[in-house]
């Protein structure tokens, strides 16, 4: 009997140790499980951030896009300056040649308007103040463009040759200069328009001293004035 209990202790000891070996084996299984969640779940902690970090390829393609977008932007701003600055300068090329060619016009056009209200100078028989024949024609023809272009003036100057005083080559000079005046405004030219002056023997056409040169000089000359602007 007494060997039964030694067996019997034996068995409870074994049976002791196996229970705590299963105990420590468990314990460690869990440890283990534990340490494998904890991994696991600072894996998932960490997961979210690395499904947040930039995707460097997708934001280098976007800078590139944005930079051409710029880049193009300001290509197509210097085109349409280009473009506005070299429509202004055309405008005024275009205006300045405008301005040249109606000044170049006008001028002509004065020019012309000046050679047809001219009329020749008459010439007068020695000491006489009378129109001749050939004097009267002259201004005939002279006398339609004054009817046409209104705003012209007319001074009309009378001349001598050398002979006589000075005195009197004033007067005869001034007679000459009227009656050349009077027949225009018989022709229907405003007479406010015309006015008079005697140069007498002062201003010879020719300086000769023979009868050539004297009949040259008994004259009347005709000056326009343009209207003033």
């Amino acid at each position: 009997m007494k060997r039964s209990f030694v067996w019997f202790g034996l068995m409870a000891l074994v049976l002791s140790l196996s229970v705590s070996w299963m105990t420590g084996c468990a314990k460690k299984a869990t440890l283990q499980e534990g340490a494998v969640v904890t991994q696991e779940q600072k894996a998932v902690a960490q997961a979210p951030a690395v499904v947040a970090a930039p995707d460097d390829s997708a934001a280098r393609e976007r800078a590139l896009r944005e930079q051409a977008l710029r880049e193009q932007a300001l290509r197509d701003q210097a085109a349409r300056e280009a473009a506005e600055k070299a429509a202004r300068e055309a405008a005024e090329k275009a205006a300045k040649e405008a301005a040249d060619r109606a000044k170049r016009e006008a001028k002509e056009k004065a020019a012309a308007i000046l050679r047809e209200l001219q009329i020749a100078d008459i010439n007068f028989d020695f000491d006489k103040y009378n129109l001749k024949p050939e004097a009267q024609e002259i201004l005939k023809n002279g006398a339609p463009a004054y009817l046409k272009y209104r705003d012209y003036k007319l001074v009309i100057e009378g001349h001598c040759d050398e002979r006589g005083t000075a005195e009197y080559n004033l007067a005869l000079g001034d007679k000459r200069a009227t009656e050349a005046a009077k027949y225009l405004s018989d022709l229907g030219v405003d007479k406010e328009r015309i006015k008079t002056i005697s140069y007498g023997k002062e201003m010879p056409l020719d300086q000769g001293h023979d009868e050539a040169a004297w009949a040259k000089n008994r004259r009347a000359h005709f000056v326009i004035f343009p209207p003033v602007k």
